[in-house]
């Protein structure tokens, strides 16, 4: 199973204790430029000081599964295109590389979202390994790990998508990521 996470305003403190009490023994960072002005607590430096006198392993990711690429291939009319970024081989890579070492680690995607439905490391990456068959779950700012499961039929809610005979569950959430994907996406102009 991997995990996912995200920093939020916690302190540093609450964010490890959120991460031990899960289990977490790496987090990859899968934001784009991984510093934060508003939570400085969560810049990559501070951050892997904090990790490291937890024995928490930190793994930059965002060149590779962040919502922000910098290959212009990945936008679309001005706006990133999540299925551009699926597609690219260094997503592919890094998705690989996930799954392999998250036989022996237990692993957290982190980003900055509190809700895992507003974030790409859901919509995105969390999207692409569970088509990989890789079970997933999502520490929320309580504690609770929701299971994927329960997170797409929220999904399916908020992007009121109905499972029916003529709309099975596996279109409809393919619709719903899309929408929710679409919805979030970054913009040249969101500089």
């Amino acid at each position: 199973m991997i995990y996912t996470i995200g920093h939020s305003n916690h302190s540093a403190r609450r964010f490890i204790d959120l991460l031990q009490g899960a289990g977490i023994d790496c987090v990859a960072d899968v934001r784009s430029t991984p510093f934060s002005r508003r939570n400085p607590q969560f810049s990559q430096k501070a951050l892997m000081a904090s990790f490291k006198d937890a024995g928490i392993e930190y793994w930059f990711l965002g060149d590779a599964l962040g919502a922000r690429p910098k290959d212009v291939d990945c936008y679309e009319g001005g706006k990133v295109s999540y299925a551009r970024i699926a597609a690219s081989p260094t997503f592919q890579e890094a998705i690989h590389a996930l799954i392999d070492v998250s036989h022996a680690k237990r692993i957290a995607l982190m980003c900055a979202e509190k809700e895992p439905l507003e974030c790409h490391r859901t919509i995105l990456v969390g999207r692409a390994l569970k088509q990989r068959d890789t079970d997933l779950g999502h520490i929320h700012a309580d504690g609770r790990v929701e299971p994927q499961a329960e997170l797409e039929e929220r999904l399916l809610h908020l992007a009121k998508e109905k499972v029916d005979l003529l709309n099975g569950r596996d279109t409809a959430l393919a619709h719903a990521y899309d929408k929710q994907g679409k919805r979030m996406a970054y913009g040249a102009a969101d500089r």
